[in-house]
């Protein structure tokens, strides 16, 4: 039997002195007054055990890691067609790259990448007000999670709003090839408060269990999605969960994740636990650079990568 907690305590420990490297995503001005030096950890078993270390309880901002729960609502609502929309492959491309976009007419590389995102925000705004779309997203994570306080960070919001130009041209972009169904600034609206959303990596880390229990929640039995449906959500967050550093943390710590500059990981070990960290400052990715590195011991000391000991 694995002793969980020694292991998350032991990385705790062996990272301090590295805590503060990297370097935090000022292109966000609300996003640049976090604390470099800050490293929470947690694991939830699919059995519904929680091993924690560090600034665990604090919140963040999930920023890209909230794309997993909206391609998983974009594929609740739109099955299979999802893809017609968006692609599934690796982008090798930065996330916030326009480059691939138009040599392959308006159609993003996965879900994951800013543009593909922008796609699936847009695909689950059908039918609804952007209001009714955001209120939707946050009510599914905290269904995820269990709990209601979970809620998004207006500041954060409107500094994203306010400087995410990049984010303007893409959506722009793919409407002018008729990709997008919705206005641009209603499809932005919801993009910009889904990355908005605060959680600590506990929070986190209950959220994406059902990933890790083939598709179901284990604490409340409730059945999320198919498991063929979370093997396939798993399997793009494997390949594209780390933009153009996805096969980097593949080839290291070799499960499943999907990061968020605001230095955020979820990882999931497919049949035995969620995994969430967070450490500010980022490596040349745009990836948790401690996060990262806590991933790895973690995955070297358990034996669960998902390519064998």
């Amino acid at each position: 039997m694995t002793d969980l907690q020694a292991i998350v305590d032991e990385i705790h420990g062996k990272l301090q002195s590295r805590l503060g490297e990297g370097k935090v995503a000022d292109y966000i001005p609300q996003l640049a007054h976090v604390d470099p030096k800050r490293f929470g950890m947690a694991v939830v078993t699919v059995d519904g055990q929680v091993h924690k270390a560090g600034d665990c309880d604090e919140p963040f901002s999930i920023q890209s890691i909230s794309k997993v729960f909206t391609l998983t609502l974009a594929l609740g609502k739109h099955g299979e067609t999802t893809w017609n929309r968006v692609g599934k492959e690796p982008s090798g491309s930065a996330f916030n790259s326009i480059v691939q976009l138009e040599h392959e007419e308006g159609k993003p590389r996965n879900p994951f990448i800013n543009a593909g995102a922008i796609a699936v925000s847009d695909l689950v705004l059908a039918g609804h007000t952007p209001a009714e779309a955001i209120g939707e997203i946050v009510r599914f994570v905290r269904y995820l999670a269990e709990d209601e306080t979970i809620a998004i960070d207006p500041a954060v919001a409107k500094s994203e709003e306010a400087t995410g130009y990049r984010n303007f041209a893409l959506a722009n972009f793919m409407r002018s090839f008729g990709k997008l169904s919705h206005p641009v600034e209603h499809v932005l609206g919801v993009y910009f408060h889904h990355c908005a959303i605060a959680m600590t990596c506990s929070q986190l880390a209950r959220s994406g269990l059902f990933l890790a229990a083939n598709g179901r929640n284990p604490m409340t039995g409730h059945t999320v999605v198919s498991s063929q449906r979370a093997r396939r959500i798993n399997a793009l967050m494997l390949t594209c969960g780390h933009y153009d550093g996805s096969g980097d943390f593949a080839y290291r710590v070799g499960l499943p994740g999907k990061s968020g500059v605001g230095g955020g990981i979820l990882a999931v070990a497919p049949g035995k636990a969620s995994i969430a960290v967070w450490s500010p400052g980022l490596n040349h990715n745009g990836n948790s650079l401690i996060g990262s590195l806590a991933l790895e011991m973690f995955a070297d000391m358990t034996g669960w990568s998902v390519f064998g000991h």
